[in-house]
């Protein structure tokens, strides 16, 4: 017996050995399993996003406590990814040559929650970010080129039709500042030229940028013989002569208010006076408020005037109340572009927004029998006046020279049988002096007939001053050198006169009427200043950017 348990002891003993021994390398390896997973899911990681791999050390690695693979719920492992990317955003900027041009100055990136990256076939991994719209433009390059990352495109913003037209204006204003140091630009008409323009190449890109985009709406409000309607064959002729143009264009005059860079206001002052004033009253009264129920009647029913408060909006009057008329409206007298023939600085003409209107007498109807004259060697005048005595000027210009000098004929009427016209013709200098107000039709009569005009007024605006050099082809004198009038006009050297006389035949073509209108003629040229008004104004709705 004792033998037999001996044995089986010393068999258990042996089997215990044994087992230990098996054991011993079992744990060994289990804990060398164990030690190489936990390195290999580390780096395993790491592999997964390269740029990491800039870290300083490999200790430093080994000491950070091993990062948790992203997770599919939204918001989890969202932290470390965003700010790995924006460092290396920083990093490739720092780096760029050209990263101070094409730095973004919107928000850090926004990145949506990362799906843990799929093995390709081949081997490589590739992060898929959705990357928000918000990302600048060179963050966006850096990480499609780096990592493969697809970028969602920028919705484009919706622009209103104002915006539009405004967007067409500024360009317009830097064509026009460019041209003012550029080469001419061809035109098959005509191309401006010499000292009659303060800038002829700047006058002429602003011109035809008018023909581009120009576009008038006229309310259809009214009805004739106080709207959309005016003498044609009168002093006052010129307010009917645009309102008929105006009516009849097809170039410039859009239906569509929205497209519109102005609003025509399209009463006429002389047919008002005709009509609605009471003779003999010196009462304002009923006109101004006929201007003011107009008005009222097109704010009310489109948002254009309230929108801009009338700045986008002009009136025109020749006759010599349309100043006084511009008053019964605040807004249209101190925001309104006003289309005057009394263009009197003196009585609140503003040069810079108001539009000085030329005035033409067409009694006849047309300018056909006007224009033409001789050349300056057959003019033997040396100056010619002969009109009422209307207002505070022309009195002082007849008490000094009617009837007193062979070369300065100063009548107040013409002998019969003597022409008008014929005397301006024999003239080398037509004189203008105002009348009851600053304008006068003899201006216009002057440059018809090739004789140099002679501006004799205060605080008058030429027509089209802005683009015109008036002295470079008329005389002005001040009132209170009309006793001297003689010997300023004689002080002139021949020389000179005669390049008077050739540039006033020159910027003859402006003040042209024509049926229908021609490029660069009266009409136009009235359209042009109307533009140069509208290109000085910016108009936003509430809510824009200015």
């Amino acid at each position: 017996m004792a033998s037999g348990n001996d044995g089986l002891i010393s068999c258990s003993s042996s089997s215990s050995l044994k087992l230990l021994l098996f054991m011993i390398p079992l744990i060994v390896v289990s804990g060398c399993a164990s030690v190489l997973g936990s390195r290999n899911s580390s780096w395993g990681f790491i592999s997964r996003y390269p740029w990491l791999r800039s870290s300083p050390s490999a200790a430093t690695i080994t000491s950070v406590k091993t990062p948790q693979v992203p997770s599919t719920k939204e918001g989890e492992g969202l932290l470390d990814l965003h700010s790995t990317v924006v460092g290396v955003h920083h990093r490739e900027e720092a780096i760029s040559e050209d990263s101070v041009l094409n730095r973004s100055s919107s928000p850090p990136l926004d990145v949506e929650a990362a799906q843990p990256p799929p093995a390709a076939a081949n081997g490589t991994e590739r992060v898929s970010l959705n990357i928000s719209k918000r990302a600048g433009p060179l963050f966006a390059a850096s990480l499609n080129e780096t990592h493969a990352l697809p970028v969602t495109s920028r919705p484009q913003r919706q622009y209103t039709t104002l915006e539009r037209v405004e967007a067409g204006l500024r360009r317009a204003r830097s064509a026009i500042r460019e041209a003012k140091i550029g080469n001419r630009t061809p035109d098959p008409d005509y191309i401006p030229y010499g000292p009659i323009y303060w800038n002829p190449n700047a006058f002429h890109r602003s011109y035809l940028e008018m023909e581009k985009q120009l576009k008038v709406y006229v309310y259809d409000e009214g009805e004739p013989p106080l709207f959309h309607t005016g003498p044609c064959k009168s002093i006052y002729s010129m307010e009917g002569n645009f309102i008929h143009r105006m009516e009849l264009d097809s170039r410039f005059r859009t239906k569509d208010p929205e497209k519109a860079h102005l609003f025509f206001l399209p009463f006429s002052v002389a047919m008002l006076v005709r009509f609605v004033h009471v003779r003999d009253s010196h009462d304002f009264g009923p006109i101004k408020q006929t201007v003011i129920d107009y008005v009222n009647v097109v704010s009310t029913k489109y948002p254009y005037w309230n929108r801009s408060l009338g700045a986008d909006h002009f009136m025109l009057a020749c006759h010599d109340w349309g100043p006084e008329i511009s008053f019964s409206i605040p807004y249209l007298h101190k925001n309104s572009i006003r289309v005057l023939c009394n263009a009197n600085t003196s009585e609140g003409f503003n040069p810079s927004k108001d539009v000085s209107f030329p005035e033409i007498n067409l009694l006849p109807g047309s300018t056909d029998s006007f224009i033409g004259g001789p050349s300056p060697s057959h003019r033997t005048l040396l100056a010619f006046f002969a009109g009422g005595l209307h207002g505070p000027v022309r009195p002082i210009l007849l008490e000094h020279w009617e009837n007193k000098d062979e070369d300065v004929k100063v009548h107040k009427y013409l002998p019969k049988g003597v022409s008008y016209y014929e005397m301006m013709r024999k003239s080398k200098y037509c004189l203008c002096p105002s009348g009851y107000e600053v304008a006068s039709p003899r201006v216009v009569e002057a440059l018809y007939t090739g004789c140099v005009p002679v501006l004799i007024s205060d605080h008058y605006v030429p027509p089209f001053s802005d683009v015109l050099n008036w002295k470079s082809f008329s005389v002005e004198v001040p009132v209170w050198e009309i006793p001297n009038l003689k010997r300023i006009l004689m002080g002139i050297s021949p020389r000179q006169y005669i390049r008077m006389q050739r540039r006033g035949v020159q910027a003859r073509r402006h003040f042209e009427v024509n049926s229908p209108p021609k490029r660069y003629d009266v009409f136009h040229m009235i359209l042009h200043s109307l533009w140069l008004r509208r290109l000085n104004v910016r108009i936003h709705h509430h809510g824009m950017g200015k």
